[in-house]
């Protein structure tokens, strides 16, 4: 039900569908994502509670509970009509975070014809280069080198990894740009240039170009380069089921295949460093705007279409 609500409006076969379900069964039958969601709201509570300023947290979602449209009218019931919109996507296209603003501007029109309430939504500044967020990412990714042997430890590429989109909404947004610049300071921090920027999850019609390289090609193509590897979801903030299918079955396969030693790190999730970011963001915003709720909207997974606004 989840994805056929994510590819609903798309001309995808029903068979297609049920091969993309099927990846959850490698893990359990469930993804982490709306769990690893919870943490980071209820964390984001818990730290503006203790901080300041303490106000309400709420989680709205596109393709799965609490959907959208809930929350905000949860949220006018509760008598609240000014919120802070936390868009869960670093680097910015249309996918990644414009879809998401239509899908709020759609639910506040329903929330206004049909039960005449509105709840006005700005959103934060950009925060790809945030200190929080880079420091999360750098941290996950020296935790997952030091699972590497020791005799490849140091000589390691940290291969970063995106959400493919298509290359004509590329040239019109600044996902592309926003991407190398995350890469390259978290790559400071660590005190490297072994690193590359890739894709995975690359969908659509094979003669529509998408950015590359995908993650796996890179691998094959850069074998006789790679002592070995280190692999950071840094277009994610949450690990998922896409995340774990392209990376931790997908790359990993490959990886075994060249005999290239590979660890994954981990997505932002709730780490501190990243929570305290959402903490900086939202008083930065409130003192700004004197606002009251706050609303993380997550992106959902998928291994179809462009992804999914977040």
């Amino acid at each position: 039900p989840f994805l056929c609500n994510v590819l609903r409006g798309r001309k995808i076969p029903a068979t297609r569908i049920d091969a993309v379900a099927k990846h959850y069964e490698l893990f359990s039958g469930l993804s982490p994502l709306t769990a690893i969601t919870e943490r980071q709201a209820n964390r984001l509570r818990c730290h503006l509670k203790d901080n300041g300023p303490d106000v309400p947290v709420f989680i709205g979602m596109r393709n799965w509970h609490p959907f959208l449209e809930d929350t905000l009218a949860k949220m006018a019931r509760n008598g609240l009509t000014r919120a802070l919109g936390i868009i869960l996507a670093a680097q910015h296209s249309y996918s990644s975070c414009g879809q998401y603003r239509q899908n709020v501007a759609d639910a506040r029109s329903a929330l206004r014809a049909t039960r005449g309430l509105d709840v006005e939504l700005i959103y934060a500044d950009g925060w790809h280069t945030h200190p929080g967020f880079i420091r999360a990412n750098a941290e996950h990714i020296a935790t997952a080198q030091n699972l590497l042997p020791v005799g490849v430890r140091s000589k390691a590429t940290i291969v970063f990894t995106a959400h493919s989109i298509p290359k004509k909404m590329a040239d019109a947004c600044l996902y592309e740009k926003e991407l190398k610049e995350s890469a390259q300071a978290v790559a400071q921090v660590l005190g490297t240039k072994r690193w590359a920027l890739v894709f995975q999850s690359r969908s659509g019609r094979p003669d529509v170009p998408w950015l590359a390289p995908d993650i796996c090609d890179y691998l094959r193509s850069h074998r006789s380069k790679l002592d070995a590897v280190v692999v950071s979801p840094i277009g994610f903030v949450a690990d998922h089921i896409e995340v774990m299918y392209d990376l931790d079955k997908e790359a990993a396969d490959v990886c075994r295949d060249l005999s290239v030693p590979m660890q994954r790190a981990a997505a932002v999730n709730d780490h501190h460093s990243f929570i305290d970011m959402l903490a900086d963001i939202t008083r930065r915003a409130y003192k700004r705007e004197r606002l009251l709720p706050i609303v993380p909207l997550h992106p959902p997974e998928t291994q179809e279409g462009p992804p999914p606004a977040r």
